[in-house]
C-alpha cells in the first residue's frame, strides 16, 4: 500500500508545495518546526483541506481539488496519533481502547488481546489515564488507533511531549509495530534520532517543500541535507546482524562493510538491526591503523566530499554496500590529500555509539 500526496497550501506567508509518495513501511516526514509537517499530516487526514492537489492512499482518491473530490476524515480510514495522546479521562483503559473499534469496518484485524500484547499494556485494562505515564498514555492511544482497523496510521510527534526515559520505553514498541503489522504509517518528526530507529523512507521537509525523498539508509547520509539534519546530528544509519556476544562484554555487528563491535546489546544472535553512526564520532586513517584503543577499522572508499561555510569537511564514503560520514576538518581534509575514489579507513571508537541509535529492523 502506498500513500501519493501532491498538494499546494498557503498559510499567511508560508507556502507549502509538497509532493512525495509513501511506500509500506514507517515514512517519516522530517524537518525543523515550522516546515508544514503537520500541515501535511492533516492534509492527509482530512482535517485540512489543502487549495490544490492530490492525495491518493492504494489507489483510492482521498483529495482531487480539480475534480471536487474531498472525501471526508471520517471516510479514509486512517487512526491519527496526536502528541498527547487524547484519551477520554472518564474511561477506563479498556474503554478507551474498544471506543476505536466503533469504527473498525468488518474484516480482518487485530482484536483486542493481540493489541495488548503487541504494546504490552495487559496489565493497564483497568486503569484510567489519570493513572498512566506518559509513554503509557501513547501506547494506549496507539492501541485505540489500530483498533479502528486503519488503512494507515498518521503519528504527529508522538514522543515529542515525553521524557527521555520515557521515549527509550516507547521506542521498541513502535518498532515492534513496524515489523510485526502490515499497517504503513506516516510519522511526524523533527528528532533525528526516532526518524534513524524507526523510518524505512524518508521525506525531509525545508521550507514548506520536500527536498529530498527516499530510503532512510540513504537520506540520512547524504551530505547535501547536513543543513536540514543538523551538523552535530549528521551521520549515517547501517543495517546490522547480530553476530555474536563475547564473554567481555561486546557484541559483535555483521555489517556489509565488515564488523562493528558494540557494548553489549540483549538482542539474541542472528538478530537484525541497525545502528546510527555520527559523523563527529568518525576518524579518518590513510593506513591501516595499528596500536589504537578503538576496535572499529572499516575499510571504506570515499564518494564525494562536501566543504561548509566554517572549518568543516564532511567524508561520504561507501562502506561495503553502505554509506558512512565522517565530519572532519578542511586542515585535515587538506593535509591527508583526500580525494573521491581514494580508498582510506573509518576508526569508530566502540563506545561512542549510543544505546539509543541501536534499534530493532
Amino acid at each position: 500500500m502506498s500513500l501519493q500526496v501532491d498538494i499546494t497550501h498557503r498559510l499567511g506567508e508560508f507556502a507549502l508545495e509538497v509532493r512525495f509518495e509513501a511506500p509500506t513501511g514507517i515514512t517519516a516526514l522530517f524537518g525543523r518546526s515550522g516546515t508544514g509537517k503537520t500541515t501535511v499530516v492533516n492534509a492527509v487526514a482530512g482535517l485540512l483541506a489543502p487549495q490544490a492537489g492530490r492525495i491518493l492512499l492504494d489507489g483510492e482518491t482521498l483529495l482531487d481539488t480539480a475534480r471536487g473530490i474531498d472525501l471526508p476524515a471520517h471516510r479514509r480510514r486512517l487512526g491519527y496519533v496526536f502528541q498527547d495522546g487524547r484519551l477520554f479521562p472518564h474511561l477506563s483503559v479498556r474503554r478507551n481502547l474498544t471506543f476505536g473499534q466503533r469504527f473498525a469496518p468488518a474484516g480482518d484485524g487485530p482484536d483486542l488481546d493481540e493489541v495488548c500484547a503487541l504494546l504490552g499494556i495487559a496489565d493497564l485494562l483497568e486503569r484510567r489515564p489519570q493513572a498512566l505515564s506518559g509513554g503509557e498514555k501513547q501506547r494506549i492511544a496507539i492501541g485505540r488507533a489500530l483498533l479502528s482497523r486503519p488503512r494507515m496510521l498518521l503519528m504527529d510527534e508522538p514522543l515529542a511531549a515525553l521524557d527521555s526515559a520515557r521515549k527509550a520505553e516507547i521506542l521498541p514498541y513502535l518498532e515492534r509495530l513496524r515489523d510485526r503489522t502490515e499497517i504503513p504509517m506516516l510519522y511526524v518528526s523533527h528528532s533525528v534520532a526516532e526518524v534513524a530507529r524507526l523510518a524505512t523512507t524518508v521525506v525531509v521537509l525545508d521550507g514548506g517543500r520536500a527536498v529530498r525523498a527516499g530510503p532512510a539508509e540513504r537520506v540520512l547520509s547524504d551530505p547535501a541535507m547536513v543543513r536540514q539534519i543538523g551538523l552535530r546530528e549528521a551521520g549515517a544509519v547501517l543495517p546490522a546482524r547480530i553476530a555474536r556476544h563475547h564473554a567481555d562484554g561486546l557484541t559483535e555487528l555483521a555489517i556489509s562493510g565488515g564488523r562493528l563491535f558494540l557494548p553489549r546489546m540483549e538482542t539474541p544472535p542472528g538478530a537484525q538491526t541497525r545502528v546510527r553512526i555520527l559523523a563527529h564520532d568518525v576518524i579518518l586513517s590513510r593506513a591501516a591503523p595499528e596500536g589504537l584503543s578503538a576496535l572499529n577499522i572499516l575499510p571504506v572508499r570515499i564518494i564525494a566530499l562536501r566543504e561548509g561555510s566554517g572549518p568543516g569537511v564532511i567524508v561520504q564514503m561507501q562502506c561495503g554496500e553502505d554509506r558512512l560520514l565522517a565530519r572532519i576538518t578542511r586542515r585535515s581534509a587538506e593535509a591527508m590529500a583526500l580525494k573521491p575514489d581514494d580508498a582510506i579507513h573509518a576508526v569508530i571508537k566502540s563506545v561512542s555509539v549510543s544505546r539509543t541509535d541501536v534499534g530493532t529492523g
